[in-house]
């Protein structure tokens, strides 16, 4: 089934469709309360409250905006509600290396460091640039869903990332220097 017939089908009571479309959605869930959160934890615990809430409010979803859209406004409120009740606490997770030849190990090694270094300065972001800069560049949304999702006018969307790109781009010449410890 196409996604807006499984909308439509779940809508109209079938459990079946309702309970496809959120397998669908549900590792996008995940991802963006994840980028959001930065903690595997409250990502799960938010992305499950995400899924209830969309399986119980399925029925007051309408069509003038996109279900994604729909889905990503639920996700991010839901995170930044619980961003706002606990204060951030940083993970340190070990990683596991397959070594192969010297030189894809030392690449490895070096994306590692910076795909940690983008990771911890993207947590370091207020909530409201981190919002966005998840949704935009790890989601992948138009400045026009990012408005609707978090409901901000275009402007301030815009306003917002240009901000944290400034902020990113400090805290990651910072993490270079060495001047900032993750």
């Amino acid at each position: 089934m196409v996604e807006q017939e499984l909308i439509r089908a779940a809508q109209s009571g079938d459990r079946d469709a309702l309970i496809t479309l959120l397998r669908e959605i549900e590792q996008h869930v995940y991802r963006t309360a994840y980028y959001i959160l930065n903690n595997e934890q409250d990502a799960h615990d938010a992305a499950q409250e995400a899924l209830i809430r969309i399986y119980t409010k399925i029925g007051s979803y309408e069509e003038k905006a996109q279900f994604k859209t729909w889905v990503q406004r639920i996700v991010t409120n839901i995170c930044i509600d619980k961003f706002r009740r606990t204060k951030p606490t940083v993970s340190i997770e070990e990683h596991e290396m397959v070594f192969e030849g010297k030189e894809s190990v030392e690449r490895e090694v070096m994306s590692g460091y910076l795909a940690q270094d983008i990771e911890a300065a993207i947590s370091q972001l207020p909530d409201h640039h981190r919002s966005v800069v998840v949704l935009r560049y790890l989601q992948d949304f138009s400045y026009n869903e990012i408005a609707d999702t978090m409901g901000l006018p275009l402007n301030t969307v815009k306003s917002y990332l240009y901000r944290a790109r400034q902020q990113l781009q400090n805290l990651l010449q910072d993490y270079q220097k060495g001047g900032v410890s993750g």
